[in-house]
């Protein structure tokens, strides 16, 4: 199977991140998240389909996210978003905060072989407590935030216990010498393999542990059916690394920080 960059685009577009703990006001133009106290950034776009004029669309969005009150909104341009809605931004006062890239890689030959790590490396699914507990722990080494409520912890452990059998995913840790070094979570949605929160602790960079996560990620994609994976990289840090293992870049997805005062 080739991937068409139209392929890609929509079943990119069609990734809106909604976490249960999350604040969500969706109408039938956009969607906006108001993240909980844990996560490092409050307030997001995570959907944009105007059906009108660009500019009075973008001010719409920023007019209800005003309301939330934090000083900043996310916002993503997606490979799918509207013409001109980087430049609609940057002339709110938007800066890119964050540079992503949309990467895909063909599955429907099954996973790629990958370099093992140069560590001795262990894997766990994030089914119990203390494994969820760590995987969060490793996440606040590498996009900042902080642990969240055991409950919180408690809970996502029982939602993975019961996805991952039934093929719909779960957060996978890598271990070194008994010590939590990276994980990495993977959800499948009609045939793809959404991969997200892939991250290595400080201390174990630069050993392949990512590459370990990723093997263990897509080998359970490919065993439970998806033929696409998708993962929206940082383009300086894991995207160069899912280049190098077969991934294909189908272009900038920056998240710009917009000023709401």
């Amino acid at each position: 199977m080739s991937l068409s960059t139209t392929d890609v685009a929509a079943a990119g577009a069609a990734w809106v991140w909604t976490p249960d703990d999350a604040e969500v006001v969706e109408t039938a133009e956009y969607t906006i998240l108001r993240l909980p106290e844990h996560v490092a950034f409050d307030l997001s776009v995570v959907s944009f389909t105007p059906a009108g004029p660009l500019p009075a669309a973008v001010d719409a969005v920023l007019d209800r996210a005003r309301a939330f009150g934090p000083p900043i909104l996310d916002w993503q341009v997606l490979v799918g978003s509207p013409s001109g809605l980087a430049a609609e931004l940057a002339a709110r006062g938007g800066r890119v905060k964050l540079g992503l890239e949309l990467l895909a890689a063909d599955l429907s030959g099954g996973a790629p072989p990958l370099r093992p790590p140069t560590v001795d490396v262990s894997l766990r699914w994030a089914t119990d407590f203390a494994t969820a507990r760590d995987a969060a722990a490793v996440e606040v080494t590498g996009f900042g935030g902080a642990l969240p409520p055991e409950e919180r912890i408690e809970a996502t452990a029982a939602k993975v216990a019961k996805a991952l059998p039934a093929g719909e995913g779960g957060t996978v840790v890598a271990y070194v010498d008994g010590e939590p070094a990276g994980c990495g979570g993977v959800s499948i949605v009609d045939g793809v393999a959404r991969l997200t929160g892939g991250v290595v602790a400080p201390a174990w960079r630069g050993r392949g542990v990512y590459r370990a996560v990723l093997a263990a990620r897509l080998s359970y994609a490919a065993t439970h059916g998806a033929t696409m994976a998708l993962v929206k990289a940082n383009s300086t840090t894991s995207g160069p690394i899912l280049r190098r293992t077969g991934f294909t870049t189908f272009g900038p997805e920056p998240v710009y920080a917009v000023p709401l005062h």
